[in-house]
């Protein structure tokens, strides 16, 4: 952990700890199973102050800063990246977006109730054929009567199905310019008429998450829906992308942190050979590069944080940390599950999951690939 931060975070990480090993971890390997979003776990992250972290008491909000919000899902994921994943796509990207661009009607009308649990917010990017090319969405909103008229597809949705999901901010084309599409972001209220919504299942990682396919048809909505302004669509997407990146990020520390944790746990209590594992060197070898990778993600991590909160430029750091963050999720995990041997393939056992909710953090916000050409931008 960082020696250098205040008591408040110290605290609030303990709080959070300890709502996440006595509420989360007992159910976590039955909800991978069962493969179900959990709403009752919702609530109760409601409860936890865990939705609105960094917004304001006006709108409902915690009213604590950024590295407050990412310690909140580093821990999270260090019991299990489903809850994390949840409330880290409807802060990041639910909820952000209307606080940082909406109006005051706006912001009053559906922050108060995105911030109890009761309800989420889903960020409609991602197609069959727009993902890394952001600009290759296919969804359109036509301006009708002073309505907007959307007609399209959305493709792994976070927080958009389940009986709690009550909305999303839908990335659509509104017209063109010499040939160039002009992107704006819309409100999409879930009632509305034509919006359907198919769960996904059958999921190698995070199967405890609202994911889903979305389909508008002729979906009208009021003109003052626009998040934003017109033709401001890309902007919106890529500032929320950042802010996204470093919950991924999170997602990452936590998930290599409980893995190594693991290990080092297995370690002390398996025994071969006469003595436990950890008192082999080739063990303790991996245990310690572990150890090293893990105190250079949180360190790299914490300071895009305060980069963010001090308003400075963040962008090749968050690339630069969700890339990291990412790469040592997959080795730790990887390389706890190699300490626990053969054990490690049984549900029972955590790592297992582990292992599987570790694969999707170097595609989503961005894939590894992706974000080495982002980082190579800001270098010349």
């Amino acid at each position: 952990m960082n020696k250098l931060l205040d008591k408040r975070y110290i605290d609030y990480r303990e709080k959070v700890r300890e709502f996440s090993e006595n509420v989360v971890k007992p159910f976590a390997i039955t909800q991978d199973e069962k493969e179900e979003f959990p709403v009752d776990l919702a609530l109760k992250m409601g409860e936890a102050g865990l939705f609105g972290i960094t917004l304001p008491s006006k709108y409902g909000g915690q009213g604590l800063d950024y590295l407050s919000y990412i310690i909140a899902i580093e821990e999270l994921a260090r019991v299990d990246s489903s809850p994390a994943a949840t409330i880290a796509a409807h802060n990041s990207l639910g909820i952000t977006p209307i606080y940082t661009y909406g109006t005051e009607e706006q912001k009053a009308k559906y922050l108060p109730g995105l911030c109890t649990g009761e309800k989420l917010w889903a960020f409609g990017l991602t197609e069959n054929n727009a993902g890394s090319d952001a600009k290759g969405v296919e969804t359109e909103a036509t301006l009708e009567d002073n309505h907007w008229i959307i007609n399209g597809s959305k493709m792994f949705i976070t927080n958009s199905c389940s009986s709690i999901a009550t909305g999303i901010t839908v990335q659509a084309i509104t017209g063109l310019t010499d040939g160039k599409k002009e992107l704006s972001a819309i409100l999409l209220d879930r009632t509305t008429e034509g919006y359907s919504t198919t769960p996904i299942k059958g999921k190698l990682m995070w199967r405890a998450v609202d994911n889903g396919k979305l389909n508008f048809e002729n979906c009208r909505v009021p003109e003052s829906n626009i998040l934003g302004k017109r033709g401001e669509g890309m902007k919106i997407m890529l500032s929320t992308l950042d802010g996204g990146r470093l919950s991924i990020a999170a997602m990452g520390l936590g998930l290599a942190q409980g893995a190594y944790e693991m290990a080092l746990n297995y370690a002390q209590k398996r025994r071969q050979f006469g003595k436990p594992l950890a008192e082999f060197q080739i063990t303790s070898f991996k245990l310690a590069e572990m150890a090293m990778k893990i105190e250079l993600a949180r360190n790299t991590l914490y300071h895009t944080c305060r980069l963010k909160e001090a308003g400075l430029s963040f962008g090749k750091e968050a690339a630069m940390s969700k890339l990291y963050c990412s790469d040592i999720a997959r080795e730790i995990a990887g390389e706890s599950l190699q300490i626990h041997g053969g054990f490690g393939f049984l549900r029972e056992n955590h790592i297992e999951r582990f292992y599987r909710d570790q694969r999707l953090l170097s595609i989503g916000e961005g894939t590894s690939e992706i974000l080495k050409m982002v980082i190579g931008r800001y270098l010349y």
